[in-house]
């Protein structure tokens, strides 16, 4: 059995439905595939970090749309973006440190910004939409 949820007009049956999920899939397979040459002293340094920051971004997409209310779906999707800007700063480090090139930090950043566009639409949407009171 699965739940079946409207997001503005779009019947939503799982998390993986939401092209912002499928999205932070993506940034979590760039950023697990840039970061495994960076240098080994960083393995349980800047490694870890940006890898558990990406994995948690469709993590918690994922747990609010499983969650029962739209408020707690929001809180979830707000974490996610909290993560997401994470990844960002991260990155800039990496970048700063020189473990990636220019242009690797730059396809990091598009997908970050590919990923943050639908989650804040997401977001938005979820807020605007009107509360039906319980009966």
């Amino acid at each position: 059995m699965f739940m079946l949820r409207t997001v503005g007009m779009m019947r939503i049956h799982s998390f993986r439905d939401l092209l912002v999920w499928q999205r932070a899939i993506e940034l979590v397979e760039l950023v697990y595939t840039t970061s495994r040459n960076w240098p080994k002293v960083e393995t349980y340094g800047l490694v870890s970090q940006v890898r558990r920051a990406a994995v948690s971004v469709p993590s918690n997409i994922a747990e609010g749309h499983g969650r029962a209310t739209r408020g707690e779906f929001l809180h979830h999707l707000g974490i996610a973006y909290g993560s997401l800007m994470e990844v960002e700063t991260q990155i800039v480090l990496a970048q700063r440190l020189g473990y990636i090139t220019n242009a690797e930090a730059e396809r990091l950043m598009a997908a970050i910004a590919d990923t943050g566009r639908p989650l804040h639409g997401l977001s938005r949407a979820l807020s605007r939409k009107k509360l039906t009171p319980s009966p």
